[in-house]
């Protein structure tokens, strides 16, 4: 949470109110223990007085509530209000004024405004670029004209889409494609606004105004998507509706039967709804810190009454399921060769190259125990592949196209799925190596127990990758339904859709996931990859693993089983009291002992929720 969160509660009527009870009470228990004043309006005046500034905008707020036909728990607190007015118990009023407006702050605190994340967004985009003309000459963003000619250099962001005219490099664009790798970029190559130069210089050609840019439009969906939140009830309002009116009733008649209006007053004093305002915002902080020390930061404290309800869950391919890195899945030996010898003779080549590619080679080589040789010459020209001599012999890494012109009569394997590249030794065509993002070694157990552990009813891939990519991890994990290449668009459309029928989980970490997080009911950050994803998801997941996804599912059903516990248990026995109370064997300030008493009861079982000894997910 942001210092910007807290300033904002402080500052907000709630806030306000909260720490004008906390200082007349303060000022009361002063005035009264260590001063010794025993005037009336001497003692009591500052209680009315925060009974007045403080209760009287609460209540308002409730009236205007119940006239729409909002029954919850606030209400009843209200009523409290007013009647320790009439039992002259201002204490017990001004404290309850703190419980109502103190329980509204706390949960403020943690709920995400939209500007953080629009902030976080317009944060990433560059604010001037550097136009190519006679000279370079740095001009705002919003001045760029299509037809433009803008230099990128090393580890600058794109300010705009366009098309490479000069320079060869390396762009990072998964924060904004989905696709999991470093793209080569070369003269009429696309470059798309937001993503990462390289170790290059690039000049760009303007294909778009930077108000239409790819960037821009994900700014536009984030508007909408928080626009379109829904909206989640608190679990303190979903009891309050049944338990508020039941508490009325029960004064009423009491009163009623009886002719005696101060079994009105008791029978409300001893439902007080403490319970519900404090034990519940007391597991849920319980909770937030048991999470965080598993590297779980829960942004949004309604995810955590929400995630036992989520029925549908939405997963974003990269990054999420997989590593976000190539690895050499599949080496396709031509006979006549091995796959050591080719190995080892690729991987002495692959050490002098840049490639994204060349880390894989090289995993792989040491995975499998591979002596690494030194190259008698490497060269690496742009669009042609890498080329040098191992041990006298010519070793050539290239692309499929090219190997079949070296080598005419080579027999290459079917196109696939991944990334691949081929080789020829001696101009020989010597073998084919694919290459997939690699899954998460919990991916597939995580998939696995989704329903069966947890009540999810449908598991959905949706991706901004390529199709055979795409399915190529989803039949690896155990998912069937799959979307491919989506945009951001798309996939927050999907998630929409989605939410109309069930409650739903999306799990992403790039910036092209950003609105699809927004969009569903809960949204969980992977990694800390962009400002923008974490800002925009309710849960944030800062180890990478899969493990702490499930350990977030465990800590939210097990906050919401002790939330209810402790409100629940502190309704039976209030609801008991007021019992005793109708019939006249509670006063008012016996009662309100009595409420005293379950409260204490609620608060210390809600102190279970932040402590846990043991394991918590369950999947190994």
């Amino acid at each position: 949470m942001s210092r910007l969160d807290y300033k904002s509660v402080l500052k907000s009527k709630q806030g306000i109110i909260a720490l004008l009870a906390i200082l007349g009470i303060f000022v009361y228990l002063i005035l009264r223990f260590l001063v010794g004043v025993e005037g009336f309006w001497e003692l009591q005046g500052v209680l009315i007085a925060v009974l007045i500034l403080g209760g009287v905008p609460l209540i308002l707020d409730l009236i205007k509530n119940a006239l729409h036909g909002k029954f919850n728990s606030d209400l009843l607190a209200g009523i409290s209000i007013v009647t320790s007015l009439f039992l002259d118990e201002y204490l017990a009023g001004a404290i309850v004024v703190l419980m109502l407006s103190g329980g509204e702050a706390l949960e403020a605190i943690a709920v995400k405004s939209a500007s953080n994340v629009l902030t976080a967004l317009a944060k990433r985009m560059p604010t001037i670029a550097h136009k190519k003309g006679d000279s370079i000459t740095d001009i705002p963003v919003e001045e760029i004209l299509i037809g433009d000619l803008i230099v990128i250099y090393p580890h600058e962001v794109s300010p705009v889409d366009g098309t490479v005219v000069e320079g060869h490099g390396v762009m990072d664009e998964s924060y904004l494609t989905g696709e999991p790798f470093q793209m080569q970029k070369a003269p009429g190559a696309s470059v798309i606004s937001g993503s990462i130069n390289g170790e290059s210089v690039f000049t760009i050609k303007a294909v778009r105004k930077a108000s239409d840019s790819r960037y821009a439009k994900i700014m536009e969906v984030m508007r909408q998507a928080e626009l379109e939140r829904p909206s989640i009830r608190r679990l303190g309002d979903a009891l309050g509706t049944y338990y508020t009116p039941l508490a009325i009733i029960i004064a009423v008649i009491a009163a009623y039967i009886s002719g005696d209006m101060t079994r009105f007053l008791a029978v409300l004093v001893v439902a007080t709804p403490c319970p519900l305002l404090i034990a519940i915002p007391v597991s849920i902080i319980g909770s937030i810190s048991l999470a965080a020390k598993r590297s779980i930061i829960i942004r949004d404290p309604r995810v955590l009454e929400q995630i036992d309800q989520c029925t549908t869950i939405i997963l974003d391919k990269t990054g999420t399921l997989t590593y976000g890195e190539p690895e050499l899945s599949e080496e396709i030996v031509v006979s006549g060769f091995t796959k050591s010898e080719v190995l080892k003779l690729v991987a002495s080549l692959e050490q002098y190259s840049k490639h994204p590619l060349a880390k894989a080679i090289l995993s792989k080589a040491k995975q499998d125990n591979i002596k690494i040789l030194f190259a008698e010459s490497a060269s690496e020209p742009p669009g042609q592949g890498l080329i040098g001599y191992i041990e006298g012999k010519k070793v050539e890494v290239t692309s499929r196209k090219k190997a079949i012109i070296i080598d005419k009569s080579a027999e290459l394997p079917p196109s696939s799925s991944g990334l691949e590249c081929c080789v020829l030794i001696n101009d020989k065509y010597a073998a084919t190596y694919r290459f997939h993002d690699a899954p998460r070694d919990d991916s597939k157990d995580f998939i696995s127990h989704l329903m069966p552990n947890h009540k999810f009813q449908k598991v959905m891939i949706v991706s901004g990758d390529r199709e055979d990519e795409v399915q190529y991890l989803a039949k690896l994990v155990g998912v069937s339904e799959v979307y491919a290449s989506k945009s951001p668009e798309d996939k927050v459309e999907i998630v929409r859709s989605e939410t109309k029928k069930n409650k739903t989980l999306f799990i992403g970490d790039g910036i092209n996931d950003a609105p699809a997080l927004m969009a569903a009911t809960v949204g969980i950050a992977f990694g800390q990859n962009s400002d923008v994803t974490t800002e925009a998801a309710g849960v944030v997941i800062l180890e990478p693993t899969l493990k702490r996804v499930d350990e977030f599912f465990h800590i939210g059903r097990r906050m919401r089983n002790i939330a209810l516990q402790s409100a629940v248990g502190g309704m039976a026995l209030s609801v008991i009291g007021m019992g005793f109370a109708a019939f006249g064997l509670l006063s008012p300030v016996s009662g309100a002992i009595a409420q005293e008493l379950i409260d204490v009861f609620a608060i210390l079982n809600a102190l279970r929720a932040g402590y846990f000894k043991g394991k918590i997910s369950d999947i190994s």
